[in-house]
């Protein structure tokens, strides 16, 4: 099998590199053509988001990011791969409608909640035959925490009668934040939410060692903090440390930008059996950042040996 990967950021790619060392980095998905890649049995890939994200600006067609959705459907038409796959975020349905058109199928909208303990829900448009909602594998937050004290992430408290503090001059967290935990969110109005089991989407943003504006605090028994890297990794069911060797920073970034893995091993497991098996089988991944879809494919298949 060969894998080869459109990505441009740097510590993406030094994180696929040391993951998956046999990568054939390609570079930016403008410069390449059809014509010069192989025969492509798999293109799969997930076009930058931020322009279509109700979270978002709804720039849609108009963001530069949006934009290079056509480059994946160029491609497309150009390699004529056997299965394709994309995956992008939820979106207002007349955006929808222009994809399924481009693509020729319509998305099935599935929650990575069903296979992590994260709330992610994305679209993905493929023409993998068969492919249903997968069975809810009951993962919750209380199965992903660590036992970590208060996490040198961006936030740090140091009594316990300060975790129960939302809004306010004085407050750590900032009046627009939601504090969530395996068992309670509280609102900035003091609302109480019960039975808060899951992790909301992780995103792309990260500054302050990982402080996202968007990512949740989690109040454990033994601390107020942030997720962990390790505990990110594990909301997207990556390996512990799979983004280990570049800053936290950007450790963040890159699993905020990334795919579920047990999602994607659940959509290619409907390929014809012994399709990933095939030895001169060719994938191309567009906007492959840190290759969750290359660790899917790793997990799928019964044995691999990669090899500088």
């Amino acid at each position: 099998m060969k894998y080869y990967a459109s990505e441009i950021d740097k510590y993406a790619i030094k994180i696929t590199q040391k993951n998956h060392p046999n990568t054939i980095q390609l570079g930016d998905i403008q410069k390449i053509k059809g014509k010069d890649l192989p025969r492509i049995d798999l293109f799969m890939g997930g076009s930058p988001c931020q322009g279509f994200s109700f979270a978002g600006k709804h720039l849609n067609f108009k963001d530069p990011r949006s934009i290079l959705l056509f480059e994946y459907v160029r491609l497309i038409e150009e390699c004529k791969p056997k299965y394709f796959l994309l995956e992008n975020v939820k979106m207002k349905q007349e955006f929808q409608d222009i994809i399924s058109e481009k693509l020729g199928v319509k998305p099935i909208l599935i929650n990575s909640n069903l296979l992590s303990a994260q709330n992610r829900k994305r679209l993905y448009w493929t023409n993998i035959p068969g492919l249903e909602q997968p069975e809810d594998k009951e993962i919750y937050l209380k199965n992903i925490l660590q036992d970590l004290p208060d996490c040198p992430i961006g936030i740090r408290i140091r009594e316990k009668s300060k975790c129960i503090r939302v809004g306010g001059r004085s407050s750590p967290f900032g009046s627009k934040q939601e504090w969530d935990s395996p068992f309670q969110r509280i609102t900035k109005t003091g609302k109480l939410k019960i039975g808060i089991e899951k992790a909301a989407c992780l995103t792309g943003g990260a500054h302050s060692g990982g402080n996202h504006s968007d990512m949740d605090i989690i109040h454990t028994p033994i601390a107020t903090r942030r997720y962990s890297v390790v505990e990110c990794e594990r909301l997207q069911t990556l390996p512990d440390n799979y983004t280990e060797g570049v800053s936290n920073s950007q450790r963040y970034r890159a699993l905020g930008n990334g795919w579920t893995v047990e999602v994607i091993k659940h959509i290619l497991s409907n390929l014809p059996e012994g399709f990933l098996e095939d030895e001169d089988l060719n994938i191309f991944s567009p906007f492959d950042g840190i290759s969750c879809g290359q660790q899917a494919i790793k997990e799928l298949l019964p044995c691999t040996d990669e090899k500088d």
